[in-house]
């Protein structure tokens, strides 16, 4: 994913061109909210924390329908490299001052 790419609004559907499996890789990658659409199912699982912070929760893949990517993604055009430099200069900014 380059700096300028971001799924947020993303709302798959797990089959054809995309896996439940790719879907559920790039949610542990995104930094925003993701909603997870649930089926009935059991064992692979995703653990993961509700919004108010309650868990683990353990959640089948096979109860997993899709995820919505519905949070602001807070780091859409800021690379790893970006925040180094950024931090970098913050903190010759410190030492000059």
């Amino acid at each position: 994913m380059t700096d300028e790419t971001t799924f947020e609004g993303w709302a798959p559907e797990a089959g054809g061109d995309v896996s439940l499996a790719a879907i559920i890789d790039k949610a542990f990658d995104y930094r925003g909210n993701v909603t997870v659409v649930k089926v009935d199912g059991s064992e692979p699982f995703v653990q993961m924390f509700d919004l108010d912070g309650a868990g683990p929760l353990t959640i089948p893949y096979h109860t997993i329908r899709t995820i919505r990517f519905t949070g602001r993604d807070t780091a859409a055009g800021n690379s790893y490299a970006a925040w180094l430099r950024a931090k970098e200069a913050a903190k010759s900014a410190r030492r000059d001052a």
